[in-house]
């Protein structure tokens, strides 16, 4: 009986020492490797995510379509060209589903990727999204043209001066800036709403220095030119010429009047 106790040390010693060797054999073993993702993997994920989610659009079933087709683009291992081929199934699944807006920022992301993106003729002609995409398209070659740098074309000398009275308007060289204008008219100013500018401000220069009856036949003068002419309404109310163009304004009407009348009296008398 007194064997017993020592038995039973013996053989826990014994268990204690093949779970240590156990342990230990565990420990030596090489742990398989975890499986690596590549990028042909995620690749390949990604075309079949498109693939599906075009079929899904094919068979109308269009919010899981979005669902797969958003997963493809997730990967980021797309070429531009799949991309923008994702990105069109997509605007048209928005579109069909009366969801406008996320419609057209999907074309315009297909166009932002691919600058070759373009819709076939018969896609272009589709009712619901057609018309979204064309204005989308018409919005991106505005913004573009509108980035391009503009080739610098040098003012002529009557444009030059006129620049250059404007600047001595503004900075309330009135004398000066009157001798300028006039200089401009006199070489030639080539556009009419450029002839209304300088006369405008000479009539401004005039009226500033006090000369109010040589200020209304310059006001009178622009009639002229430009028979619908009027001061803008923060040029209008301005006290030193208020009162003389308005006098200017209503003469201008009674010449052109009179004018009418002896054209008509003149057609008139040709007839006869």
């Amino acid at each position: 009986m007194r064997d017993i106790p020592r038995l039973c040390a013996a053989v826990c010693v014994l268990l204690l020492a093949s779970c240590a060797q156990l342990q230990k054999q565990q420990a030596d073993t090489p742990k398989p490797a975890a499986p690596q993702i590549t990028e042909d993997m995620l690749r390949s994920r990604a075309q079949e995510q498109l693939a599906q989610g075009v079929k899904q659009y094919e068979a109308g079933d269009f919010d899981t379509a979005v669902k797969s087709l958003n997963g493809s683009l997730e990967h980021g291992m797309l070429s531009k060209v799949e991309q923008s081929r994702a990105r069109k199934y997509l605007a048209f699944s928005y579109c069909i589903s009366s969801k406008e807006q996320q419609c057209r920022d999907e074309f315009r992301k297909a166009f932002e990727i691919n600058p070759e993106f373009a819709l076939t003729p018969a896609e272009d002609g589709h009712p619901i999204w057609g018309p979204v995409y064309r204005s989308v398209r018409t919005q991106l070659i505005s913004e573009r043209e509108a980035t391009r740098p503009k080739p610098f074309i040098p003012l002529g000398k009557a444009e030059q001066l006129l620049q250059d009275g404007i600047v001595k308007y503004d900075a309330g060289e009135y004398v000066q800036a009157q001798k300028i204008l006039e200089a401009a008219l006199v070489e030639g100013l080539k556009d009419r709403n450029d002839q209304v500018r300088a006369m405008k401000h000479i009539a401004f220069c005039l009226c500033l220095r006090d000369k109010f009856r040589d200020c209304r036949n310059e006001f009178i003068r622009i009639f002229d030119v430009d028979p619908n002419f009027d001061l803008a309404p923060a040029e209008a109310g301005h006290p030193s010429w208020t009162k003389t163009f308005a006098q200017a304004k209503a003469q201008a009407k009674k010449n052109q009047a009179a004018r009418e009348k002896k054209d008509k009296a003149g057609a008139g008398s040709t007839k006869k």
